[in-house]
């Protein structure tokens, strides 16, 4: 009797083979034998996967994607306002071993995006899903009564997504000045300023 393949399995057990490789020699020294092996499996294994390094890429990014949002799901259950956007916030932000993986999938497809219409899209699409709900977290936290800025909800969701991507940049290529407790903090001051309207 054939085996039976769990290809989603397969293709979850490469994106975190591709993590791992990645974290050691970058994208451009990263190979689809390197990553096969990784996986456990033979070379050809890879081609009715994924038959380009690119096409891993892109897949890698949709799994950090869904892995971050569903992170913020649980992180948010049960919380509103200011509360849920810290909570939404820190599942983005490079905290631990897990995140700063996340984000050194991340940072090459950026890079690739910039001249790739196909990865563009795929990644406009995951960002204006976090901005409506960080933009829904504001609104929960304006209606509360906990944010007194005059500052518009625009600017400070397009503020957030700035710190917390470009945290994802720093922290990968200095570490020893953006430690978690630094960008935590960092974090903090900012919404102390939205609640205080300083």
């Amino acid at each position: 009797m054939p085996k039976v393949v769990d290809h989603d399995q397969r293709r979850t057990e490469l994106v975190d083979a591709t993590w791992r490789i990645i974290a050691r020699h970058g994208i451009e020294g990263t190979t689809m034998r390197q990553i096969a092996a990784e996986a456990g499996f033979a070379n050809g294994a890879l081609k009715p996967y994924f038959s380009t390094k690119d096409d891993l890429l892109s897949f890698a990014f949709g799994h950090v994607f869904g892995q971050t949002s569903q992170r913020m799901l649980e992180a948010t259950a049960g919380t509103t306002g200011l509360v849920a956007l810290r909570a939404f916030c820190h599942e983005i932000l490079p905290l631990d071993e897990n995140r700063i993986s996340e984000a050194r999938i991340v940072i090459p497809f950026w890079q690739r995006a910039l001249t790739d219409p196909d990865k563009a899209r795929l990644h406009d699409t995951a960002m204006l899903e976090w901005r409506a709900a960080l933009h829904s977290c504001l609104a929960q936290a304006r209606g509360d009564g906990h944010v007194h800025t005059a500052v518009p909800d625009d600017d400070i969701v397009g503020h957030l997504m700035t710190v917390v991507l470009g945290a994802q940049i720093t922290a990968v290529l200095s570490p020893a000045e953006h430690s978690p407790e630094r960008l935590i903090s960092q974090l903090d001051g900012y919404l102390r300023l939205l609640a205080s309207g300083d």
